[in-house]
């Protein structure tokens, strides 16, 4: 991303629009209010308040260059689960080869701040998200942007689209292979991704340059169904080619690899045989920045492959203790506005003594439910817990946590706020 465009970040005034953010701070620049390195629980932040640790990015970060570096693999991580342009920034700089959108609005989001590789991975069909990707192709030789075909309508509505628009440059697409029935997107066949790739082959508004698909989706996924249907991604890339369906392209697309089966896909995509022309093995994992206390943690291929490294949870709400209504409750004040919620509750890990300032482990502390605005937390007998303790909480799906706050406190492990991470949703 150009340095101009990040500085115009750095810039930007803070003010009551960011949550959490010191009251005394409006006004300042976020380079400004970052210069003076305020600890995150004595500089004036108020409650609930998202922290990412510095340390457990950068870790983050550096595991996933290497482990592609060391498979093989080009990586355009999927930049939806923190809509970052400063985390966009840090993957670029560490090889990636461009960033994964899921919608039209994202890539927008990616295009304003320079991002020069996109890849969609969804169908896109919307006419007026359509005439925008072509006046960025038509107004931009350098930006190249892939994405999903998977029905015959589907290629129909897109060469409308760009053929109203006047198109002078054409889309590349990749035929999409569904994981199986009940699955989510992706033609379900072999003989339907064929079919969808004499449809593009009959217009001149759309490339064909390989295959994709998510093999997160494959029904009651283990390691042999995920595989299984891997090599048969291989398998119609392979056919594709034989078949000549790449022969306006410079190279061949194979794509896959959401956060959770990147180790099958380096195990199969290491299969791919030589093909005629040279192979993007395009892996689009992007929950690893952040990881989580909850869904990939449990997920994560490292757990199956521990000398490969392990990711570490940078995400930690912290809220207060607002109300202690009995000896087992207690209420927080985060709740559903600024938790993610949607696969697992939060998990309680650490208090903060608001008389002393001092650490502890959350032991006997149970995240029980969230409401709009509160946290509802269990606690077993006996437990030292007092109205005005913060508790750090560990969140999972770390996508539906960085939709929630705009502009997150990058901090270091003593407490320390060095930066702050502008998000876009």
């Amino acid at each position: 991303m150009p340095a101009d465009q990040l500085g115009q970040l750095r810039h930007e005034r803070v003010d009551h629009r960011f949550k959490a953010l010191p009251p005394d701070a409006d006004g300042l620049t976020v380079a400004e209010l970052a210069a003076e390195r305020r600890s995150l629980f004595t500089g004036g932040f108020t409650t609930p308040v998202l922290a990412l640790s510095a340390e457990s990015v950068e870790h983050n970060l550096d595991l996933l260059q290497t482990y592609s570096e060391r498979h093989g693999l080009a990586f355009a991580p999927h930049g939806k689960t923190s809509m970052s342009p400063q985390l966009f920034t840090r993957q670029l700089e560490r090889g990636a080869w461009g960033i994964t959108a899921a919608v039209p609005h994202q890539a927008r989001v990616y295009r304003a701040h320079g991002i020069q590789r996109i890849f969609l991975a969804n169908e896109i069909v919307d006419a007026a998200a359509l005439r925008w990707l072509a006046g960025e192709l038509n107004r931009d030789p350098d930006f190249r942007f892939i994405a999903y075909v998977d029905s015959v309508r589907g290629v129909e509505l897109m060469d409308q689209a760009l053929t109203a628009a006047g198109a002078t440059r054409p889309v590349d697409v990749v035929v999409e292979l569904g994981a199986g029935e009940g699955a989510r997107t992706g033609a379900r066949t072999e003989a339907e991704c064929a079919a969808v790739a004499d449809a593009v082959a009959a217009v001149t508004t759309l490339r064909l340059v390989g295959v994709c698909g998510y093999e997160g989706e494959v029904p009651n996924a283990d390691g042999d169904s995920v595989r299984t249907w891997l090599r048969r991604l291989v398998a119609l890339t392979a056919a594709f080619d034989a078949a000549g369906r790449f022969a306006d392209s410079d190279d061949v697309v194979i794509s896959a690899g959401g956060s959770a089966w990147f180790d099958a896909v380096a195990d199969v995509f290491a299969e791919v045989p030589a093909l005629s022309r040279p192979v993007l093995k395009l892996l689009r994992s992007g929950a690893y920045v952040s990881h989580d206390d909850g869904h990939y943690r449990h997920l994560t291929p490292f757990n199956r492959v521990p000398e490969e490294g392990a990711l570490q949870p940078a995400l930690r709400l912290w809220a207060q203790v607002v109300s202690r209504p009995s000896p087992t409750q207690a209420f927080l004040n985060a709740g559903k506005r600024d938790a993610a919620y949607d696969l697992d509750l939060p998990e309680a890990q650490a208090v903060r003594d608001a008389r002393t300032g001092e650490l502890r482990p959350a032991t006997g502390i149970e995240v029980s439910g969230l409401s709009d605005q509160h946290g509802w937390v269990r606690t077993d007998p006996g437990v030292d817990l007092e109205v005005g303790d913060w508790i750090g909480m560990g969140l999972s799906h770390p996508c539906t946590a960085f939709d929630k706050w705009q502009l997150i406190p990058l901090v270091e492990a003593d407490g320390t706020v060095i930066d702050y991470i502008r998000t876009f949703f």
